[in-house]
């Protein structure tokens, strides 16, 4: 696949910023007879693909939406697992971050997990904070709509006429984070789901059926193809475009 589509992308119009909502690792255990925790096992491996695809092709920031606070509610056996996964996933990738100058980053409310992943995160944070490479940000335990929230009560002490949309963004939780070029969401599904609600608002969507387990380099590919196929307006006409006003 790659002899193929390599060719075709255009390496002056690589997104910076590619953002994905890992979707279906469940309904995927389940065709393959298995429990939940299967997909979300296998899962990893795509994490591992789409990184190394998206480092060799000079993305610079790639956000992955790995926990929400809405999971939470999901049944405890399984928030256990995911919890275990994330320490398991942090101390053997590690060394290959490192090796490969990608730096480690967090957004959400970290501070409110769990001891041991809590612990395994900020360790990786803080080994990995000096690399020069790919920024891999995990979304774990996030909310846009709490991210919002927070921010505003940050700002509740400002006049009205101090506050602007760069004073908002700047009490995010990484304020030095690019909005998206890209979404990706995997699984079928077609919603954003409480995530990075402001920092989407003139991302480019991707949408596509294949579950996360089997997403890979080709998909990858294949979503930043799509996406080079697309004319970002900013809020402009066509014609002011294509004669470079924006």
């Amino acid at each position: 696949m790659e002899t193929t589509v390599l060719p075709h992308l255009d390496q002056e119009r690589i997104p910076h910023h590619i953002a994905i909502i890992m979707d279906g690792n469940g309904r995927w255990a389940k065709q393959q007879g298995n429990d939940r925790t299967y997909g979300h096992k296998y899962g990893v491996e795509s994490v591992r693909s789409v990184l190394k695809t998206a480092t060799k092709l000079g993305v610079k920031v790639l956000t992955l939406y790995t926990f929400s606070e809405e999971n939470w509610n999901r049944p405890q056996e399984e928030v256990e697992a995911l919890m275990g996964l994330l320490v398991s996933a942090i101390h053997k990738e590690l060394d290959e971050l490192k090796q490969n100058n990608v730096r480690l980053e967090a957004l959400g409310n970290i501070d409110a997990l769990p001891e041991e992943p809590k612990a395994a995160l900020y360790q990786a944070i803080e080994e990995t904070k000096q690399l020069t490479g790919c920024r891999l940000v995990l979304a774990i335990n996030y909310s846009g709509r709490t991210e919002l929230v927070q921010a505003a009560r940050r700002l509740a002490g400002k006049n009205a006429d101090e506050i602007t949309e760069q004073t908002l963004a700047d009490h995010f939780y990484l304020p030095d984070l690019p909005d998206p070029d890209l979404l990706i969401r995997t699984g079928g599904e077609y919603r954003i789901s409480n995530f990075l609600l402001w920092q989407l608002a003139y991302t480019e969507l991707y949408f596509t059926p294949t579950y996360w387990p089997d997403f890979g380099e080709a998909e990858l590919y294949q979503a930043i193809r799509d996406y080079q196929g697309r004319q970002r307006r900013f809020g402009l006409t066509g014609d002011q475009v294509v004669k470079g006003t924006k």
